[in-house]
Formats: structure tokens, sequence, C-alpha cells
């Protein structure tokens, strides 16, 4: 069988059953308004980490996304890292120069600018729910603006809130809670994180990371107890826009 002509600029994304994406929609959808003929973008959805050396060495690659599980298992492999990046301890974006592979992560620049709009005077403390590494960019936004926080884990670590530990005086106290986790992600639309969703108020923001289904489960509790809601799309549009630039630059 021939194979099909490869496109002189490519670039694609990392990560495990990733069918779902919506970088490669967005980007395909952006190449073509860009008229960027000899552009193209694809999955590269791998089972196992090490097999991205097999990846890099059969492909003409400019750029890659990283996503879940890969962010942090992904940096053993780089040349170097971005200081964003370093300090974060996780990569969502890849530039390849002159055989050198760069690690960046601009999944921190989405989340701070999709969360500002909705921040408020009573949104000082915040629980992120997962500990991955997208958690790790939340926590460097929440550093960034003063945002008190705390991980809320199945398997915590010390000064980490387990699910069951939840009650109405900690909701009370944390009146933004980020879903960090892929809990409610499609097809699996029911699901969502275990927390007491009768101590959500009007006065919550209620994050999730997810953009597919456009409503969660749980952002759809949230906003039925009057919580302010967003989804992960707005964040995705942002890091995709930003990865862009920088293998542009």
């Amino acid at each position: 069988m021939a194979k099909t002509e490869r496109k002189k600029n490519r670039f694609g994304l990392v990560g495990k059953n990733i069918s779902y994406s919506f970088s490669q929609g967005f980007f395909t959808e952006k190449f073509k308004k860009l008229g960027l003929v000899n552009t193209s973008y694809q999955n590269f959805d791998l089972d196992d980490i090490t097999k991205f050396h097999d990846l890099i060495n059969d492909n003409n690659l400019k750029g890659l996304n990283v996503t879940i599980p890969y962010k942090e298992l992904i940096i053993p492999f780089l040349d170097s890292l971005d200081l964003n990046a370093e300090s974060i301890g996780a990569v969502n974006t890849i530039k390849f120069t002159s055989g050198t592979l760069k690690g960046f992560n601009t999944d921190a620049y989405g989340f701070e600018k999709a969360i500002k709009p909705h921040l408020k005077t009573q949104h000082k403390k915040a629980l992120l729910l997962g500990t991955g590494g997208a958690s790790k960019a939340i926590a460097y936004v929440f550093d960034a603006l003063g945002v008190d926080y705390t991980y809320v884990s199945r398997n915590p670590t010390k000064n980490q809130y387990t699910y069951h530990k939840l009650d109405k005086t900690i909701l009370s106290e944390y009146t933004i809670i980020v879903n960090c986790s892929p809990v409610g992600t499609y097809p699996n639309i029911e699901e969502k994180p275990n927390i007491p969703y009768e101590y959500i108020t009007p006065k919550h923001l209620l994050f999730d990371l997810i953009y597919n289904p456009e409503k969660t489960a749980f952002l759809k509790t949230g906003e039925a107890n009057g919580a302010t809601i967003q989804n992960g799309l707005a964040m995705l549009e942002f890091q995709a826009e930003k990865a862009w630039e920088i293998w542009n630059s």
C-alpha cells in the first residue's frame, strides 16, 4: 500500500485514548483559514510513553501538544524546558528546533485567561480535584493570582484532602472548585467527582477542565445550586493559540 503523502510542516497531539481530542479539529480548521496547504495536524495515540522515541524518529515534526497522561512523563524525553514549564513540572507543548526538543506549558496561560473574568471578591481559596499534570498548571496560576488552594485526591499526601473529608465547613471556605481530573469526560458523562454538592452555593465558582460534554455532570450539579460555572473550552482555545505562537517564534 502506498504511503499517504506527508505534509512538510507536521504537528500533532501526543496522548492516550485521544480520538475525542479538541486539538486536531482546532488546528486543522486553523490551517485551512490561514491557507496553509502544506501543514497538517494529527493525533499520535501512544499506549506507552516509551514509544515516543519511535514517533519522533519516524516523523518530520515541527511541534507537538501533549495531553493526559503524559504531561509529566514526557519531560525526560526533552532536551530543555521553558522556565514556566520547569516551575510547573508539566509540559503540554513541544517545539522542535534543529533536532532538539524544548518543552513549554501553555495550560497555565490558557487557564488564567479563562478564569480571570469569573473571579470575584469571595473567591480567595480553591479546591483542586486531582493531582496530575493539569492540576500543576492550575496551582501555578493560583500562586500567581494570590489564591490559596488545596489538592483533593483519592490517595492524598501531606496537606491534601481526601474526597470523603470534604464537608460543609470546607466548602464554605473554598469557593472555587476546579476539576482537574478526567472524571465526567465523554462517553462517561454521568460521572462526576465525589464531592458534597449539597454545600455548593451561589458564591461558588466551578471550573471543569473537561470540554466534552460541554456541560459535565459536575457543572450541571453546581449550576443547579446557583454556582457560576465554566468548562474547559476557552482554556483550550487560549492554550492552543499560545502553542501556535511558540511553534512560530
